[in-house]
């Protein structure tokens, strides 16, 4: 068997094509895999949030059984609406 130019340049371009496709299958499993792990994360921000929001709740209630009013009552009001629409996924329309 003999090797000649022709040759060493179809073997290259072949190498060539193969790295490429191999180069762009790994970027996509990077990148599903980055994806999931800020799917993750977010989840885990979210539980937290959540947590953060019935605290301030819990507060925002016994300052107002304590006579507090007035930006009291309205947050109090505003925060039990978006809990209630967040427990049902829906829009805020203001």
């Amino acid at each position: 068997m003999y090797i000649d130019a022709d040759t060493i340049v179809k073997a290259a371009s072949l190498l060539g094509a193969l790295g490429a496709i191999g180069g762009v299958v790994f970027w996509w499993f990077k990148f599903v895999e980055r994806n999931r792990k800020q799917d993750e994360e977010l989840k885990a921000i979210r539980r937290e949030q959540t947590l953060i929001c019935y605290g301030v709740l819990a507060c925002l209630k016994g300052l107002k059984e304590q006579g507090c009013n007035g930006p009291v009552t309205a947050a109090l009001d505003k925060l039990e609406k978006h809990l209630n629409r967040a427990a049902h996924d829906e829009e805020d329309p203001a």
